[in-house]
């Protein structure tokens, strides 16, 4: 699979439209040193048979400096235009839910993932550069180091900056077998502002 851009009103957007929709364009994610996870697949095929995520679902994962899952959830985006501020709320409030922060240390040692299963091809868009900004915001409200940014659809997965990728799994395909000894998420609590906006889908 190779990385693109979609053909969309994104590739036209003046700096100061992006920065107004708090969208990260693909250079400057690129320039801002993720780390590469070590075994992509393994980490996705890991998140998609815990949350089976279907279309506009988003999961967002901690792992630990070994790349195990610490904790994770998963919620689904109601229809509105893509901006980076309500993604970090939503990001933020699922991180608060299921582990707690490492502000306290001085360097970061575990990373957020997000993978988001959506219509379409693999290749950024407008979408994808709010979802980058909120991840990359909430890591550092959190404590956390902001990792990859996948995207999941009917073509396969696809680490957007990286050009890594596969057609398994996708958004169609059954789930594969996971570590079971991995610590599973927290129990959901409710209520909170980004409930109004988004609607949680119980981590599985």
């Amino acid at each position: 699979m190779t990385f693109g851009f979609a053909p969309s009103s994104a590739a036209s957007l003046s700096t100061s439209a992006a920065s107004a929709h708090r969208v990260l364009e693909p250079a400057e994610w690129a320039a801002a040193g993720i780390p590469l996870l070590r075994n992509p697949r393994e980490v996705v095929s890991g998140l998609h048979a815990r949350h089976l995520p279907g279309p506009a679902t988003a999961v967002v994962a901690v792992l630990d400096p070994d790349e195990r899952l610490r904790a994770s959830a998963s919620f689904v985006r109601r229809p509105a235009p893509a901006d980076g501020w309500m993604f970090r709320n939503a990001l933020l409030a699922q991180l608060r839910r299921v582990i707690p922060h490492d502000l306290r240390r001085r360097t970061p040692v575990r990373t957020a993932v997000l993978l988001y299963c959506r219509d379409g091809d693999a290749r950024w868009t407008e979408e994808d550069g709010a979802w980058m900004w909120g991840l990359r915001d909430a890591c550092t409200l959190h404590g956390l180091r902001c990792g990859a940014y996948i995207t999941l659809t009917r073509d396969g997965w696809q680490v957007l900056g990286e050009g890594r990728g596969g057609r398994r799994p996708n958004a169609g395909s059954a789930p594969e077998p996971f570590d079971s000894t991995v610590i599973p998420p927290a129990p959901p609590r409710t209520g909170g502002a980004a409930s109004e906006v988004l609607r949680r889908v119980a981590a599985r």
